[in-house]
């Protein structure tokens, strides 16, 4: 293996475990609609636009990340994705969606994934704004219900489901206590921040669950443990990188977002003690600032990148990445899935010039930490 691992063959794995679990997905959503017919449009459009929401343009990297957990442990002859690891995948996806409806609103975000955000769709088709918080907040528990009925319905022995169970409502509560943390603006370890509210729910979750469901003992789920622990850090420093310096096609969202929002991501935070104090002013005549003209976001992005924080944070996704990669080679699960694992963190790397920054090396270190 060279020093960069090659992602090709997780990226050919995720569009197979894309496919399955979209149409699982979509078979859910058709027998919720059912159930539901008679209660009246306000309903209907609760559970439209929570189904709209999860079946617009999500990668699935946790739904593979989960389903490559459980092939490690139980491995399975042929591409079909095992029935206990689609259920497991699919209650994922519904969490996900879950989160994101949540997110949104807290942080007032209008668009998600190329779409409008729950509580903004539901505004507009229940006839005012609170109509539409309600009908969000309710959306998102309906979509809490419809995880955790999918996950009890995992067609494996009972032992397994509860051990399944208790490792998914950990990662949920891992996620509520990050994201306390991120709304009230805690005085934290922002990589222990973003061990909660990213990793717990992106790798260290996904990977118990699957474990958990193909009955991994527990020196292996320990070990997996370890492999997440710096791809849930890698994955937010990726999200905050794009967040601020790439391109709204990149980004899948508008971009400078993160500084649109006031939102002080691992960018925001490496650069606020460097900056100057043109650079102070630039910053905040945007930040926090929905409505700033492109000219001051230009500033203010212009201020961050002089800092060095922008290289500073991508060397630590580097050093992140190439630390998870290592550990996944070295896991005690099946080849395959050993290699599917590397490939997952590999997929997080950015190339430092879709973000607008030079090759060279940065002008300053991070410095590095135990993850």
């Amino acid at each position: 293996m060279s020093e960069r691992s090659d992602p090709r063959a997780f990226a050919s794995y995720l569009a197979e475990v894309r496919a399955a679990v979209e149409g699982a997905l979509e078979a859910a959503w058709v027998a919720k609609r059912k159930r539901v017919a008679s209660l009246g449009p306000e309903v209907g459009a609760m559970v439209e636009v929570a189904r709209d929401l999860t079946m617009r343009g999500g990668k699935r990297y946790r739904a593979a990340v989960l389903a490559a957990a459980f092939e490690g442990v139980e491995p399975r002859r042929g591409k079909k994705l095992a029935a206990a690891a689609l259920s497991g995948a699919v209650a994922l996806e519904l969490l996900q969606s879950y989160l994101l409806v949540q997110d949104d609103w807290m942080d007032g975000d209008t668009e998600r994934r190329g779409g409008p955000s729950a509580h903004v769709a539901l505004a507009k088709r229940l006839g005012s704004a609170e109509r539409g918080a309600s009908g969000a907040i309710l959306a998102s528990d309906l979509l809490w219900g419809m995880a955790v009925e999918t996950l009890v319905g995992a067609p494996v022995a009972a032992d397994r489901r509860t051990a399944a169970l208790a490792a998914f409502c950990r990662m949920h509560e891992d996620v509520v206590l990050g994201q306390q943390l991120d709304t009230m603006g805690a005085d934290c370890d922002l990589e222990v921040l973003h061990d909660l509210k990213t990793g717990a729910y992106t790798t260290r979750g996904p990977l118990a669950v699957g474990a958990a469901l193909a009955g991994a003992d527990a020196a292996t789920s320990r070990a997996l443990g370890r492999f997440a622990a710096p791809v849930g850090v890698a994955f937010q420093l990726r999200d905050d990188l794009l967040g601020t310096f790439a391109s709204a096609e990149l980004a899948g969202r508008a971009p400078a977002s993160d500084i649109r929002s006031g939102k002080r991501s691992a960018v925001v935070q490496a650069a606020e003690p460097l900056l100057d104090a043109a650079g102070k002013k630039a910053l905040a005549a945007a930040f926090g600032r929905p409505g700033a003209s492109e000219a001051l976001i230009a500033r203010a992005v212009g201020a961050i990148a002089n800092t060095g924080a922008r290289e500073q944070v991508h060397a630590r996704l580097e050093a992140l990445c190439a630390t998870a990669e290592k550990r996944a080679r070295a896991l005690p699960i099946a080849p395959r899935a050993r290699v599917l694992l590397e490939g997952a963190s590999a997929a997080l790397r950015l190339d430092a010039s879709l973000l607008g920054a030079p090759t060279s090396a940065p002008r300053s270190k991070a410095t590095p930490r135990r993850a």
